[in-house]
């Protein structure tokens, strides 16, 4: 006899009839389904994401540095510098001395920070001076930020550095998108907008200009070899900074544009080994020469007693 889905029990002892347990047998298909589902789903939404992420990759590959060696700043452009003043970046390109450009946002919570650490730890261990010898301008590529906001920036960043003098000659500017996208294009750099998290991808890097506004070095990353931005600005200054030690250097060493940094030339090291012999060499031809003479002329003497 059939009950359904209900399935009769008699127990051993008694001749009372009681049910069974449910027997469902379409339970385990429906879990099979909601599984399936599930699963269906799950990947539909991680399909999404990596779309998501493939797209944002491909986006910040847009950020980054293009070099520009040679290319003139816009020294037309107008921004605000730190105090709140109108000003055109004609005014940081005098003539008198090289600069050390940076572009950074001042609302950045990270990789802005570690850049600017990486102008400060450099700077520290130069022998030269921020302010005299050269300057720094930092330039904010998010028309957000403001002169207020650059001041405590730059407040920060001269305190950090531990050279007080440094206020005359480290400047933090900003502007609007127009003018910033003149600076960004003359020097080739590129960044890229997130909306949803507000918040800017960039490359990461510093440039020298000559005291005219002409670019002559990249430096890649966010820690800056002392050296390198020595031999930099010694170069980017044509000669208006840096000791006799250091132009020497300059001849020893050659800027590889590709890596950002300075590495031994070779060609020129080959060229003083070998003007260093030769020249050691004709010093000890002279030397024998005139022992040699020397011992002619004692034999001649000798004779004439």
């Amino acid at each position: 006899m059939k009950y359904g889905f209900f399935k009769p029990a008699m127990t051993a002892t008694s001749n009372d009839w009681k049910f069974a347990k449910p027997h469902v047998p379409m339970i385990g298909s429906l879990r099979t389904a909601v599984f399936a589902a599930a699963l269906t789903m799950s990947a539909f939404a991680q399909t999404a994401s990596d779309v998501a992420a493939e797209a944002g990759a491909k986006k910040l590959q847009q950020a980054g540095f293009e070099q520009k060696l040679g290319a003139q700043i816009p020294l037309g452009t107008k921004f605000t510098d730190d105090a709140g003043r109108p000003v055109t970046l004609a005014k940081y390109f005098d003539g008198k001395k090289p600069v050390l450009l940076t572009l950074n946002y001042f609302r950045c919570p990270m990789l802005c920070t570690l850049i600017l650490n990486g102008v400060v730890d450099c700077a520290t261990n130069l022998p030269f001076k921020v302010g005299r010898e050269f300057d720094i301008v930092t330039v904010s590529f998010d028309p957000r930020d403001t002169a207020q906001l650059a001041a405590a920036k730059k407040a920060i960043y001269v305190e950090a550095l531990g050279q007080p003098e440094a206020a005359a000659g480290w400047h933090f500017l900003t502007g609007t998108k127009d003018q910033i996208d003149a600076l960004c294009g003359a020097v080739g750099f590129s960044y890229v907008f997130d909306a949803k998290s507000g918040q800017f991808g960039h490359a990461s890097g510093i440039m020298i200009a000559t005291q005219q506004g002409k670019l002559s070095h990249y430096f890649y990353g966010i820690d800056y070899a002392t050296k390198d931005v020595r031999l930099g600005l010694v170069e980017a200054s044509q000669g208006k900074i840096g000791s006799p030690v250091e132009k020497f250097m300059l001849w020893c060493y050659h800027y590889d544009s590709v890596s950002g940094k300075y590495s031994a030339s070779v060609k020129n090291i080959l060229k003083i080994s070998c003007s260093a012999t030769a020249l050691i060499l004709f010093g000890f031809l002279i030397y024998a020469f005139r022992r040699e003479l020397g011992f002619f002329i004692r034999m001649k003497a000798a004779e004439k007693i």
